[in-house]
């Protein structure tokens, strides 16, 4: 009986939290914060000193805090920074098809990861920060290197958690939201969960390829009434993919930096 009222109590939040008007943003408020605070428990000693340097000309500022300033701070120009959509038939990535003028995530993260490690004025160095911790957290939110047809799930709509809505918004925030579980909890829970073999890998480009990947499950798109037994199967993803973010946010960082 337990079990049903927490289930129960689980459905109730979710779908009072997925119900609230808010901006998309990947992952949401959350799963971001959660992806960087996962990265800064591995940054090395010469990162951190580095990070908090940056960090120190907006005092108050953490990795968590800035990690949806990309978002806030969205333009017609960094709007294409954000994702990358591959066609429907191969995940395989192609620069000029998938990325043209540097115009997507990867080409962002690359970008940004330049001049992190250049000499460059201070104050660009942590605007190049601001968008790291923000944009490699994206490209690992699956639907962020989905199909082109359907705007990576925007178009596929959905009712979850007792509401219309559609693909990318149920991965983006109200997946998350459904673990009851806020920012420090979620992530203390993923780092005493087993990575996965790919976190070693930093190169972005297999990472928007992964997520590519598990759009194109067979399942992955869902009957348009959410079964409850989609979200029992993807919570284990959501797990992998944030805690995979937050390993390579700190490898690509203790790179750039030491």
């Amino acid at each position: 009986m337990t079990g049903v009222i927490r289930n129960v109590t689980l459905a109730l939040t979710a779908f009072i939290a997925f119900s609230q008007p808010s901006p998309v943003l990947a992952w949401g408020v959350q799963g971001h914060k959660v992806v960087a605070n996962l990265a800064q428990a591995q940054l090395s000693a010469p990162a951190r000193r580095e990070v908090d340097r940056l960090l120190a000309l907006e005092p108050g500022e953490t990795l968590a805090s800035i990690s949806t300033w990309a978002d806030e701070h969205r333009n017609p120009t960094t709007a294409g920074w954000h994702y990358i959509n591959f066609p429907r038939d191969t995940c395989t990535f192609d620069k000029e098809r998938d990325c043209p003028g540097g115009q997507c995530v990867v080409g962002a993260i690359e970008k940004q990861v330049a001049v992190l490690r250049s000499n460059a004025p201070d104050e660009r160095r942590l605007a190049a920060l601001k968008y790291l911790v923000h944009l490699v957290a994206d490209v690992h939110q699956p639907l962020h290197g989905g199909y082109r047809d359907d705007k990576g799930g925007n178009t596929y709509q959905v009712q979850a958690f007792g509401r219309g809505s559609n693909l990318h918004a149920l991965w983006d925030s109200g997946l998350i939201k459904s673990m009851d579980e806020d920012v420090d909890t979620l992530a203390a829970r993923l780092q005493r969960t087993p990575a996965s073999k790919s976190v070693s890998d930093l190169n972005l480009v297999h990472a928007a390829e992964e997520s590519c990947r598990i759009v194109g499950e067979p399942g992955f798109y869902p009957e348009r009434k959410v079964p409850a037994v989609y979200v029992d199967r993807y919570l284990p993803t959501l797990d992998q993919r944030l805690k995979t973010a937050g390993s390579r946010l700190a490898g690509l960082l203790n790179q750039a930096l030491d």
